[in-house]
């Protein structure tokens, strides 16, 4: 990281910009051409969860190159002041990189489902018909490296509560 100082090694930090982002942007590349998209997410034991239809873009990439980036941020705002070079902006963020696969197995794509809904609905503990999860693709990103940044907040470990 370029500058140092705002990198997070707190591992709270880190586990809260996981659980609480909202959207993660996931990288790929084939045959030189980049493509990114946002998606909603999931964090489960080192890996990050997601579900798609079982068709599309970004499948046939992942099969062709499992290797991906991912991109996500928390708490970000325009942090203004009185002249238009002191604007900036607060956020919390983490890029990291992992190995994309396909999760099969029926009863995996169901607690991966619930995990999903936990996060985004509160706590749900549903059995998905045979009928939607042979329709659901759920991608497992195992992260094999990630780095967190604080820009405009107090770092953690320091004075300053990033929770508030």
């Amino acid at each position: 990281m370029r500058r140092p100082e705002k990198q997070i090694i707190d591992g709270d930090m880190l586990q809260t910009i996981l659980s609480d982002a909202i959207i993660c942007r996931i990288g790929m590349c084939r045959n030189n051409v980049p493509y990114v998209v946002p998606m909603n997410f999931t964090y489960h034991d080192n890996a990050l969860y997601l579900h798609a239809a079982r068709e599309g873009m970004k499948l046939d990439m992942m099969a062709e190159n499992p290797l991906v980036c991912f991109e996500m941020e928390y708490k970000t705002e325009v942090s203004p002041a009185p002249t238009s070079c002191g604007w900036s902006m607060k956020y919390y963020s983490i890029i990291g990189w992992g190995n994309a696969s396909m999760i099969t197995d029926s009863e995996d794509k169901m607690k991966v489902l619930n995990l999903l809904m936990a996060k985004y609905a509160g706590e749900m503990n549903d059995s998905y018909p045979d009928e939607v999860l042979s329709k659901t693709a759920i991608i497992k990103i195992e992260i094999t490296e990630m780095t967190g940044k604080s820009s405009g907040y107090p770092k953690p470990g320091t004075c300053g509560n990033y929770n508030d």
